[in-house]
């Protein structure tokens, strides 16, 4: 597997505190990665400094070889990077159908419906007015729906779904990854989701652990022999 988005020594400083301590790790393309770390860690600064959300103090960014550093995330969108933040990840004033439109050039949202038959029903609501998990699945349907990503940074993906919803979401983003086209798929979790250490004879999964900055951890996810760090 070639490396798709990586970091190499990030420092990132928020005013006085340094959240990131020189961070090393790679996201392979096509491929699923795992960030793992209770809150505090550094996975979500891991993410945002991908995306370009946080400058970085030192250290720089590498897209597919090519040093990435200075594009702003604006950029990085338009080369087809996708963020998905924690919390508030859709247009809340605009209904789900307007949601899922913006992120497709195409009028058919069904791939968005298939993924997450949840929202067919909730199409004329304003997004605003979702549930947390009915945001998250909204916000990962337009995701889904995106043209051309080659990257998608997604923190926290399964925030207030049932269980069920949590491994159809993580069976989407395993497949998502290992389409023909090579997507970079990375995930920022408090622990491994259920059942991806399993599934690591078929699917590689990549995981790196954070604690306090720094990687403490590196490897597939059928070497981490002790559960992820507890909330």
């Amino acid at each position: 597997m070639r490396t798709g988005i990586a970091l190499h020594e990030a420092r990132v400083r928020y005013g006085p505190l340094e959240a990131l301590h020189g961070v090393t790790l790679a996201a392979p393309a096509p491929g699923l990665t795992v960030l793992l770390g209770r809150n505090g860690s550094g996975r979500t600064t891991v993410l945002r400094a991908l995306a370009g959300t946080a400058r970085l103090t030192s250290g720089t960014v590498t897209w597919d070889g090519t040093d990435v550093t200075r594009l702003t995330a604006h950029d990085r969108a338009r080369r087809g990077l996708c963020f998905v933040p924690d919390g508030q990840a859709v247009f809340g004033h605009l209904t789900v159908a307007e949601n899922l439109s913006l992120s497709t050039p195409a009028p058919d949202i069904t791939p968005a419906l298939d993924a997450y038959p949840e929202l067919r029903p909730l199409l004329p609501r304003p997004a605003g007015t979702l549930s947390g998990g009915e945001q998250r699945m909204l916000a990962l349907s337009r995701a889904l729906l995106t043209a051309g990503a080659g990257v998608i940074l997604i923190d926290e993906p399964t925030q207030g779904m049932s269980p069920t919803v949590a491994t159809r979401t993580y069976d989407l983003l395993i497949a998502l990854s290992t389409r023909a086209a090579p997507t970079c798929v990375l995930t920022a979790e408090q622990r491994l989701p259920p059942g991806l250490r399993e599934r690591a004879d078929r699917t590689a999964v990549v995981v790196h652990e954070l604690r306090r900055g720094e990687v403490v951890f590196s490897g597939e996810a059928s070497e981490l022999s002790r559960p992820g760090p507890q909330a």
